[in-house]
């Protein structure tokens, strides 16, 4: 007799299986040998998503526990609120430390609600783990973390990650405790990164003539997040510094997102004129039409992403309509607050490569959904 599966190659199966949720690869390795082969082979696992909402204590059954060692990349989601997602994410990642030292990369992403006064320690020292034995990743994105980051954390991953090439610590939380000295050792330890997400009081001039160090590898993308008050009280970052690591790295892209947190004498101190700012996301408390005109005078080359959130006035509309002038290369514009039928005019006469933009003329029901430009 026939064993199911046997009609199609291992390679096809491995290529189903490989879009199945952890009970789904562990209850088609039950159905015959074929599927088993297929199921623990390591195409299945090497880009592997696990959301531990739905998959929850004793999803990985121990004779899966090898397939641990296929993965390469792995995006991990659990909600901090629940018990159990969270238990099994810790003890994941636990796992993770002690059987895969082939890990190249890791985001981890929090769902739901995160409890009050919760520091996460368990997750972090459980990530703390992982980041000491993962000596080949390259690839770590904690944006979805609600928790605080810290320079242990960093130094950490400094010590166990040198063949890093991406680290984004630009998460949610409104306290930053990751202070610029550890982010100077990261540089130093991981001589390849290419791109790097910081909140900017982990930020200093010392961190930016390093990246513009001669023997530096080519670093393309920096995210800056403006945004708890460690961000306002910043040293600012002198403008002959930015205009060093452009002439260094001409291809940077830098993405600065400034949020109600950052006081407007702050803000003029964020907004130099050499940062070669490709996206910019705004959503001050205070002034917003003097940032609008100074990225228009100043990122005209540069600028691909506009995000604006503010109150709607003719003086916006105004700056707006300057900016689309000046800004050809905007590929994305997105206001959440009416503009006038003149604005979109503008971006669509003056921005030939605009893929998608929000710009309502009239008042709507949230969520406002882009539209795209055919």
């Amino acid at each position: 007799m026939v064993e199911p599966g046997e009609q199609l190659p291992e390679e096809v199966l491995a290529l189903i299986f490989r879009h199945l949720p952890l009970r789904g690869r562990a209850n088609a390795a039950r159905v015959c040998k074929a599927w088993a082969a297929a199921a623990t082979c390591s195409a299945v696992w090497h880009d592997t998503n696990i959301s531990c909402e739905c998959e929850l204590e004793g999803m990985l059954p121990p004779h899966l526990f090898a397939c641990l060692d296929h993965i390469h990349n792995l995006r991990l989601e659990f909600e901090p609120s629940r018990e159990p997602s969270r238990r099994a994410a810790t003890d994941l990642l636990t796992a993770l430390a002690g059987r895969t030292p082939g890990l190249r990369g890791l985001c981890l992403e929090c769902r739901g609600e995160k409890p009050l006064f919760d520091s996460g320690r368990d997750v972090l020292d459980s990530l703390h783990a992982l980041c000491g034995a993962a000596g080949a990743l390259r690839h770590l994105d904690l944006r979805g973390l609600p928790f605080t980051l810290d320079d242990a954390l960093v130094l950490q991953v400094a010590l166990g990650c040198p063949e890093l090439r991406s680290l984004f610590l630009d998460n949610g939380t409104l306290v930053g405790s990751v202070g610029p000295g550890s982010v100077l050792e990261l540089l130093e330890a991981c001589p390849r990164l290419r791109a790097l997400g910081l909140h900017l009081a982990s930020l200093s001039r010392t961190a930016l003539e390093a990246l513009a160090a001669p023997d530096r590898s080519p670093f393309e993308f920096l995210a800056l997040r403006c945004a708890c008050p460690e961000d306002a009280r910043a040293p600012p970052l002198p403008n002959d510094a930015w205009a060093a690591l452009s002439r260094r790295h001409p291809g940077l892209a830098v993405e600065l997102e400034l949020e109600p947190a950052l006081p407007g004498e702050s803000v003029t101190r964020v907004l130099q004129p050499a940062v070669p700012v490709a996206a910019l996301r705004l959503s001050l408390s205070g002034d917003t039409v003097g940032p609008v005109r100074f990225a228009a005078h100043h990122y005209a080359a540069t600028l691909r992403a506009l995000e604006v959130r503010a109150t709607s006035s003719a003086e916006l509309d105004t700056a707006l309509e300057e900016l689309a002038a000046r800004c050809a290369e905007l590929r994305e514009v997105h206001c959440f607050c009416v503009v006038r039928a003149s604005v979109l005019h503008s971006f669509r006469a003056h921005c030939p490569h605009l893929r998608s933009y929000t710009l309502k003329l009239t008042r709507e029901p949230h969520p406002w959904r882009p539209t795209l430009v055919a």
